[in-house]
């Protein structure tokens, strides 16, 4: 959540010339409603659902770049979809870097609204732990966007070339 995941992603998908799908803007667009009505509107359970949903589907198409909500991989369920039909990539930010971004987000996600500085930090931390099962760990502290998305690119090429 906040990490960077969409900007990076897009650039990456379109240095490789792949498709870019953000499944927060795909389940807005199907819905009509933005990610904070349909926890809402309708909770966090059935977003979740409709998340995982989403996500199954995409996973099964070749040659996408997906970002997933920052809550998405906690499932268990979206985990094992992702692991075995896709690359993961695990877009890693420090908790000192991430605070300081903080401000942009308590806004826009729901999962932060209500909570003190000590339960964000608890929520980062209990999703870092979740987010270790990945095939590739790309760290931005310090990191331009384009930067994060070119090592991204490099370290991927060399994976493909080595095999």
């Amino acid at each position: 959540m906040g990490a960077g995941k969409t900007t990076i992603g897009s650039l990456v998908a379109e240095k490789l010339n792949r498709t870019f799908i953000d499944i927060d803007e795909v389940i807005e667009e199907e819905y009509g409603l933005s990610i904070n009505e349909i926890f809402a509107e309708h909770g966090e359970n059935k977003f979740r659902e409709i998340e995982k949903q989403t996500i199954r589907s995409f996973c099964e198409q070749p040659l996408k770049v997906i970002s997933l909500g920052g809550g998405a991989f906690t499932q268990p369920e979206v985990r094992e979809i992702c692991l075995a039909n896709c690359m993961v990539v695990y877009v890693d930010i420090s908790w000192e870097h991430w605070k300081e971004r903080l401000d942009l987000l308590i806004d826009t996600r729901p999962v932060l609204r209500g909570k003190d500085l000590k339960e964000v930090e608890e929520l980062f931390l209990q999703r870092k732990a979740a987010y270790q099962e990945n095939h590739w760990t790309l760290t931005v502290d310090g990191k331009t966007a384009e930067e994060a998305a070119d090592c991204l690119i490099d370290s991927l090429e060399s994976m493909w070339t080595s095999h």
